[in-house]
């Protein structure tokens, strides 16, 4: 495989044990660390969990007893992943991309804004905020409300990145009341299907991996 090539695996339609896809993706990066493995996307799908980042507060976690609760080594705080959110997990070489992490996630929320522009939806970066945001205008008060559609949350070991980006297709909204996703309670949570948007995982999936091509500049091979 060309150094302009990735590897992009889909397993979104069986869900996955999120212990199983760390320890696959904790492996990975030491194989791309050491080059005997390519580059490499995975979309997945997981059962319901809240993972916590490694700037949690205890106060978010809500409703501890809802789902199991898995700490992890990713950036961020709280978060719920489960059917209908579509999880991509992007294990690049950052070395060969400048070591410049802020480009990275930068990079990481420009695949999610085009992305999310296929079917019709203005995502939006916000200052001081991790994830992808959308204007939902204002309420009965005035009050201009927004919602989180996209979360982000990465891992740099030997400038090699794991964990990386959820998107909510359409998950069960209501699970997220368990925790204070991100550590933000003045805004809401939303998905496509919330917005009125009837795209399926596949046609999500399929988005993703156009945008990827675009934005990080590979080709990706069937993985």
């Amino acid at each position: 495989m060309s150094t302009n090539s990735i590897e992009w695996k889909e397993s979104w339609e069986k869900p996955t044990d999120y212990d199983i896809a760390v320890t696959d993706m904790e492996q990975s990066v030491a194989a791309i660390h050491d080059g005997t493995e390519s580059q490499r996307v995975w979309l997945v799908e997981h059962p319901p969990i809240y993972t916590a980042g490694t700037a949690t507060q205890p106060g978010d976690l809500l409703d501890p007893d809802r789902f199991p609760v898995i700490q992890t080594g990713r950036g961020g705080q709280y978060t719920y992943h489960g059917p209908g959110q579509l999880v991509a997990y992007s294990m690049l070489d950052l070395a060969q991309r400048g070591s410049d992490v802020r480009k990275y996630v930068h990079d990481l929320e420009q695949w999610i804004i085009d992305t999310l522009a296929e079917f019709g939806i203005q995502g939006e970066r916000r200052e001081g905020r991790v994830g992808i945001w959308v204007d939902q205008g204002p309420n009965s008060d005035g009050i201009r409300m927004e919602a989180k559609i996209a979360a982000i949350g990465v891992r740099i070991r030997r400038w090699v990145s794991y964990h990386g980006i959820s998107i909510n297709v359409e998950p069960d909204l209501e699970y997220f009341s368990g925790i204070v996703p991100c550590g933000i309670r003045e805004h809401g949570v939303t998905s496509l299907v919330d917005m009125g948007i009837t795209a399926t995982m596949a046609d999500v999936a399929h988005a993703l991996r156009t945008n990827f091509e675009t934005v990080f500049g590979y080709e990706t091979i069937d993985g």
